[in-house]
């Protein structure tokens, strides 16, 4: 039974709970069957030690362990249901009083969802650009192919150019010194992967074959070897062989070489229909994230500390996640950066403080709204998953209970729910998509971007926010 609820700071709130008598003497009596078990004492055989002669020995305290974790998760599940009440956090538990023949009186301090003051999300205006596929989007799939099918073959006459794989030995210095690390002989290395220190690769470009320059760079601060971080080194370098790349003729035959398809035709078609369709997902996606911001400034509510923290451990997973899919540990990727784990953690404060208050506003629209999730929208989902994973739906229900999974599948599908409310009910105005560059895929401005790697592959960046899991941190 709920005796009383104390709002503290901090959107804590304190509850008085009591439970009868009677099932505290249950409780105790239950206790005591287990605890005997496993006791022994001079006279009595294991097991067989009266209750009286248990509690004088040891005190009646010996049972109130065993009986506090029959009586006390249930009346406080009990009381937050009375109460209304969603934790985010482990209880702070404190006996007041335990005894035989009297009620059990305990408090427990709890942190909960703040309030959240909604504006508007009904009727919003926006823009989407509309969805189209140009002559530029196709051609430039074309010649990422064209690239990584390419050959390397030997240049006989002509000087270094971006894109070109060149041998080289090299022999660094550092106030004169040589330094760990800073030689190598045959080593292969594509002018314009910006695999070494910036500037080294810039100034090969125009060097012959047999060539010896010499070449001056400066480390950079955060370099993942202290000791020379922030140097200035001068590299000897020998241009030992130039290679540069061959694209294959884009026809009939290279398609086939490459692909199902039969001819160019046939696959610059399919091609099309794939980057219009990933397209209207992606306008999709970003029509839901303007809408979810413009959701989320509307309304008044500070998102508490402990969800921001658990938004940056998902983060930090995704993190972790795509790393090990390209190979790589965490801990190399610190090192290599030059940054701390505190640090990384620090410049997602922002991006999961703006994710944690969009994941209560939309959970606050769902309970206004009354949404909710029904065992055949559940089912539904579960198949989908299943099919997916090319995996038995009942079997894959099951995985999904025992992990505990299953709360928060009902959690995004009704997360899901909201935004799709959202957007039905805004209006949209489709506006003239913004016109490609219409430059040359093979033109040296375009092959720089292509080369170079966003940084937001480094971690999952998705458009809608994580849902909110019901109960989260209830025990």
């Amino acid at each position: 039974m709920l005796k009383n609820v104390e709002k503290m700071e901090k959107n804590r709130v304190k509850l008085e709970i009591e439970v009868a008598a009677s099932d505290v003497d249950t409780a105790l009596a239950k206790a005591y069957r287990q605890v005997v078990k496993k006791v022994s004492l001079p006279g009595f055989r294991k097991g067989k030690v009266p209750r009286r002669i248990l509690e004088l020995r040891f005190g009646p305290e010996i049972l109130h362990e065993e009986a506090l974790e029959l009586l006390v998760p249930s009346a406080f599940e009990t009381a937050l249901e009375e109460a209304d009440l969603d934790p985010i956090n482990r209880p702070e538990f404190e006996m007041l009083q335990l005894e035989e023949s009297k009620p059990l009186i305990f408090t427990a301090i709890i942190e909960v969802l703040p309030p959240v003051e909604l504006g508007e999300y009904r009727g919003l205006e926006v823009e989407q650009e509309e969805v189209v596929v140009d002559d530029f989007q196709i051609d430039h799939h074309f010649y990422m192919l064209r690239e990584q099918n390419a050959r390397l073959v030997p240049r006989e006459e002509g000087l270094v150019q971006g894109g070109d794989l060149v041998q080289i030995d090299f022999i660094g210095y550092i106030d004169g010194e040589l330094f760990e690390g800073g030689e190598a002989e045959d080593y292969s290395l594509e002018i314009g992967s910006h695999s070494f220190i910036p500037g080294f690769e810039d100034q090969l470009i125009g060097a012959a074959q047999d060539e010896e320059r010499e070449i001056k760079v400066t480390f950079p601060p955060n370099y993942r070897k202290e000791d020379i971080a922030g140097k200035e080194a001068t590299f000897q370098v020998r241009i030992k062989q130039v290679k540069e790349k061959q694209l294959p003729e884009l026809d009939d035959e290279f398609v086939k070489e490459v692909s199902e398809f039969e001819s160019l035709e046939e696959m610059r078609t399919d091609l099309q229909e794939k980057l219009l369709k990933n397209a209207e997902e992606q306008s999709k996606a970003k029509l839901e994230e303007k809408l979810i911001e413009k959701v989320t400034e509307a309304a008044g509510v500070e998102p508490p500390e402990t969800l921001v923290e658990r938004q940056i451990d998902r983060m930090i997973g995704d993190l972790e996640n795509y790393l090990i899919y390209q190979g790589m540990r965490l801990d190399q990727f610190l090192e290599f950066s030059g940054k701390g784990k505190d640090e990384i953690r620090e410049e997602r404060r922002e991006k999961a403080k703006n994710r944690t208050k969009a994941n209560l506003v939309l959970d606050a629209i769902a309970k206004k709204e009354g949404i909710a999730v029904d065992d055949s929208e559940l089912e539904v989902k579960i198949e989908e998953l299943a099919t997916a994973f090319n995996g038995d739906p009942d079997r894959f229900r099951e995985m999904m209970e025992q992990r505990g999974r299953i709360q928060v599948l009902q959690e995004e599908i009704r997360i899901r729910k909201v935004i799709d409310l959202i957007v039905s009910e805004a209006r949209i105005k489709v506006v003239k998509a913004k016109k490609e560059n219409g430059k040359d895929p093979e033109s040296k401005e375009n092959k720089a971007v292509q080369n170079e790697k966003p940084a937001a592959e480094l971690e999952k960046n998705s458009m809608v926010p994580d849902a909110l899991p019901a109960g989260e941190g209830k025990e």
